[in-house]
């Protein structure tokens, strides 16, 4: 069904929430005046495989079905979902709380530019400035924020949020090596590349919202996309909205609230020599409900080079500072990311 709406009636927001209607009313007027758009394809729920770390702590044949199912589940999907990661109850839901609170916060305040919280100016980001359509607009807000400002922030401020934080990234950095070890050393790398390369320093936190949408499904929280990195490692509530392509099809993320999201990034599947799959996602809006998510990028430094780990390489050598270069000017000429087509041999 489409989701008929009027320009001329205001959408009830919040205080909170970040104008979409009013900064983006340009794109509402061409829809307004084109008719509403197609809704996005209501698409069929599907759970992940799921993957227990536990059994990397027991016997040898166990450890090796382990890495196997990591290892196959990253060619197949390019997503999957670990119980046992190590990431305690509690700290997950203080995280998701200091969130709650740090997003109610009132617009203004959030948008400031006289580094609110101790972030980087910068951090706070919402909608899609680039967008010249509703479909290309994307219905969030996110703090985007380096690991060393959460680190640093933590030693000026001690804030709750700051050390909540801190305790998050650390136990993920830690999942984020051990599962980078894995999937090399099952295409026969036993590499330090990721421990040498994909540093604290180097890698960001994204915490995300998705307010109440009342023209969904005609906009998407987040964009199509793949992520340029090596791995996320996301944690989603229970409202669900998270959605990927398998197998030529879009389908829904079923949410376990007990599990993490782990898919591979756009440099993996280049390192890997398209090995690895770095798949296309989403997030659908929800008409009622704030979604919160919390996302850990695995990313090496600019000036990190990355190369194919087999021959004939698939990808030219490219340094990350270079990939995410062209990921920008794409976004800002074309609308959207071409990603890793741009760098083939």
């Amino acid at each position: 069904m489409v989701v008929k709406f009027k320009i001329y009636q205001p959408l009830i927001m919040d205080s909170s929430d970040p104008p979409f209607q009013e900064t983006y009313k340009v794109l509402f007027k061409k829809v307004a005046n084109k008719g509403p758009t197609a809704p996005i394809v209501v698409v069929k729920e599907r759970d992940l495989p799921v993957i227990d770390l536990g059994r990397l702590s027991l016997g040898e044949e166990e450890r090796r079905g382990c890495k196997l199912e990591i290892a196959r589940a990253s060619r197949e999907w390019g997503f999957f979902q670990v119980l046992n990661h190590g990431i305690s109850r509690e700290i997950l839901e203080k995280m998701r709380e200091e969130q709650v609170k740090v997003f109610r916060e009132p617009f203004e305040k959030k948008s400031r530019e006289d580094k609110y919280l101790d972030f980087s100016v910068g951090s706070y980001r919402w909608g899609t400035p680039s967008a010249t359509c509703l479909r290309q607009l994307s219905w969030s807000e996110a703090f985007h924020v380096p690991l060393s400002d959460i680190i640093s922030g933590t030693r000026r401020c001690n804030s709750t949020l700051s050390s909540t934080m801190e305790q998050f990234a650390g136990t993920v950095s830690n999942l984020a090596q051990k599962l980078a070890e894995i999937l090399a050393e099952e295409l026969g790398h036993k590499s330090t590349f990721f421990m040498e390369n994909c540093l604290p320093s180097t890698c960001y936190l994204r915490m995300n919202r998705y307010p109440p949408c009342p023209i969904s499904p005609n906009v998407f929280g987040l964009m199509p996309h793949t992520d340029s990195d090596f791995l996320t490692i996301l944690h989603q509530d229970e409202v669900g909205g998270l959605q990927l392509v398998k197998d030529g099809e879009w389908i829904a993320v079923k949410p376990n609230p007990d599990a993490l999201i782990i898919n591979i990034g756009d440099l993996f599947q280049a390192w890997s020599n398209d090995v690895y799959k770095s798949v296309q996602h989403r997030v659908v809006t929800n008409l009622k409900r704030d979604r919160y998510s919390t996302a850990y990028f695995f990313c090496p430094s600019y000036d990190t080079m990355i190369e194919s780990c087999n021959r004939p390489p698939v990808y030219r050598s490219f340094s990350f500072r270079e990939f995410r270069r062209q990921v920008q000017e794409d976004v800002q000429t074309l609308g959207h990311k071409v990603g890793l087509p741009r760098f083939l041999v």
